[in-house]
């Protein structure tokens, strides 16, 4: 990490909803709709009650979340500020940027976290130990 994240990095990303009377659709395009080219795709769902996600940051990854259905926390940490967003709008992605420890939790029944990355998955990217996480945060 060259430059020190901070929560405030961090921001709600407006996707296109195009609204029909037989339902609505929002699309995100690569370089368009976000400031990465897509590179992998995965969602969260059937998280029972109580349990947490995420616990980890990354150090080149960029993510977008998105509350596909239901709703969800996302809480945000730069080592030293933290900050809570709900997500729970499928046309609005919360744009997570290197450096940020997160937890998702609050879970509503049902709820779907859809996670739009920069890169595929590379296990030497995440930073999983918390106190680790702070050391190099500073």
């Amino acid at each position: 990490m060259s430059k020190r994240a901070s929560v405030d990095d961090c921001r709600l990303i407006r996707l296109p909803k195009h609204e029909r009377e037989n339902g609505n659709i929002t699309v995100v395009e690569n370089d368009i709709d976000l400031p990465f080219a897509v590179k992998r795709v995965y969602y969260l769902y059937d998280v029972p009650g109580g349990e947490e996600r995420g616990g980890h940051s990354h150090k080149q990854l960029y993510q977008l979340l998105v509350a596909a259905g239901g709703s969800f926390d996302v809480v945000l940490d730069d080592g030293i500020s933290t900050r809570t967003v709900t997500l729970n709008r499928p046309s609005y992605g919360l744009l997570i940027v290197p450096g940020i420890w997160r937890v998702l939790n609050n879970f509503s029944s049902g709820s779907v976290c859809l996670v739009l990355t920069s890169d595929y998955y590379e296990e030497s990217d995440y930073i999983r130990d918390y106190q680790e996480f702070k050391e190099i945060s500073r």
